[in-house]
């Protein structure tokens, strides 16, 4: 009898491990690859996911006749890369193995990830007018939106919380907002799908963002990185938001990416450049692509009695040189200063689509960026500036120019007078005779009144080092 009873539990263990095992074999994908996607076009994409060890994973599409193949290893992890047409769909893609997934509505087109802190994260749930403005007209089935969860780890994941959406108007109400009218300005204009990955947390500075090594190997990042302080509402430590939020992403073909942020670096400037160019570097080479990485430079705003504010901006230009970069300057797009959230994000989003239109797209959008400075000439008490991306010509929007200062050799600054002459600007001041150095809105909360006369500000500059 005892052995009647044993062999019947065991027989009862043996049907559990069974069941136990064809569920732990089904065949899994990450979150990121799901029904509702936009895959980016004339592209060799990865498709991925987990599986019983040497289970053989079957994949077909409804764009082509070609059913690929792979097979999971021995630790359970399966890869395959599938071509994919010019854009258009929606399409249908079944995975199969022990279980079949049919993941449904798939869209071909351009995929961006919208990345950084608050200013790219604020959205109509944060109250903003221009959102919640929008939100009715949101309807927009060409347009697909995933917003990554607030995550950190200690180590790079291999998934992450969140799922594709169409974008409508109760999506939309919750997505960044300069990622929505980017994408929306973008699928209007060359007529093509567009996925936005939403992957940003206010508060955080670059190095929450930037992978461990990029920060250990270099001196001077480190030294930044170990002057932030600690806060109740977002983390500061190296790499825990890349970890989580986009490493697991690093599989899944994109266009480009958008930035912004810099806001909570300001203290450490010094270090930013080298920090930010790093963190570009090993995103593509996380990649293995080296996509376009789009940025807007942080907005005027009080910072306090300093001017690390303008030092940040001034790094930010510099890294603007990167290869396969851009800045956008928002500096006329500031009802207040003392408010670290403009509000004019429409405005933004335009300018990096426009710039991604023309550098990306091929669409003639003419003169995209401000006029930055190039270089100073000093003949005799006259400061002469010339300037790049001045467009159809220099102007200013008042009667004066502002925020100009002048300097001698005793470094002091005074303000300047400054005047338009051709694609120059000459500045002077009677009490200088032997100009040495000029400024221009170079301070945390001076809103400069240069445009080109395409509408685009001038960037702040210094033409000294002190």
């Amino acid at each position: 009898m005892k052995k009647l009873i044993l062999l019947r539990n065991l027989m009862i263990l043996l049907c559990f491990l069974t069941v136990g095992s064809n569920a732990w074999a089904k065949v899994r994908l990450p979150n990121i690859i799901g029904s509702h996607m936009v895959l980016q076009q004339k592209s060799k994409v990865k498709l991925w996911g987990w599986a019983a060890a040497s289970e053989t994973i079957t994949i077909k599409t409804t764009w082509d006749t070609t059913t690929y193949k792979a097979v999971a290893n021995n630790g359970a992890h399966w890869e395959a890369e599938i071509n994919t047409p010019a854009a258009g769909g929606s399409y249908t893609i079944t995975i199969e193995g022990e279980n079949k997934i049919v993941l449904e509505d798939v869209l071909i087109g351009e995929v961006w990830v919208c990345s950084g802190q608050s200013n790219m994260e604020w959205s109509g749930d944060q109250d903003l007018k221009e959102s919640i403005n929008e939100a009715p007209h949101a309807n927009q089935p060409e347009i697909r939106l995933f917003y990554v969860s607030k995550s950190t780890a200690l180590y790079p994941q291999d998934n992450l919380e969140g799922k594709w959406v169409v974008c409508s108007p109760e999506s939309m109400i919750h997505f960044s907002a300069i990622g929505y009218f980017f994408g929306k300005k973008i699928n209007s204009s060359i007529k093509t799908p567009v996925g936005l990955i939403n992957a940003n947390w206010g508060g955080t500075p670059a190095e929450t963002w930037t992978p461990a090594y990029v920060i250990e190997k270099d001196p001077i990042i480190k030294k930044g990185a170990e002057s932030l302080g600690q806060y109740a509402w977002w983390p500061s430590n190296t790499a825990i938001a890349y970890n989580a939020m986009i490493a697991p992403l690093t599989k899944f073909s994109i266009s480009g990416v958008l930035w912004y942020q810099g806001e909570s670096n300001v203290s450490s400037y010094y270090s930013y450049e080298q920090l930010f160019t790093g963190m570009i570097d090993a995103w593509r080479a996380a990649w293995n692509k080296n996509f376009p990485f789009y940025f807007v430079q942080i907005a005027p705003y009080t910072y306090g009695n300093n001017i690390n504010g303008a030092l940040l901006r001034e790094t930010q230009t510099k890294a603007s040189r990167h290869p396969n970069t851009a800045m956008v300057v928002v500096s006329d797009l500031v009802p207040d200063t003392t408010n670290i959230h403009p509000t004019l994000k429409i405005e933004v989003a335009n300018r990096l689509a426009n710039i991604a239109l023309k550098n990306m797209y091929n669409q003639n959008m003419g003169v995209v960026n401000g006029p930055l400075y190039e270089s100073l000439q000093v003949e005799k008490e006259k400061a002469i500036l010339s300037f790049s991306n001045i467009g159809a010509g220099l102007m200013c929007k008042d009667k004066e120019l502002n925020h100009f200062e002048i300097a001698g050799a005793d470094h002091l600054f005074v303000p300047g007078t400054a005047k338009i002459i051709g694609d120059k600007i000459i500045v002077t001041n009677k009490n200088i005779k032997a100009p040495v150095a000029v400024r221009y809105a170079f301070n945390n909360t001076a809103i400069g009144n240069v445009f080109n006369k395409e509408g685009l500000p001038l960037n702040l500059f210094r033409t000294d080092n002190w």
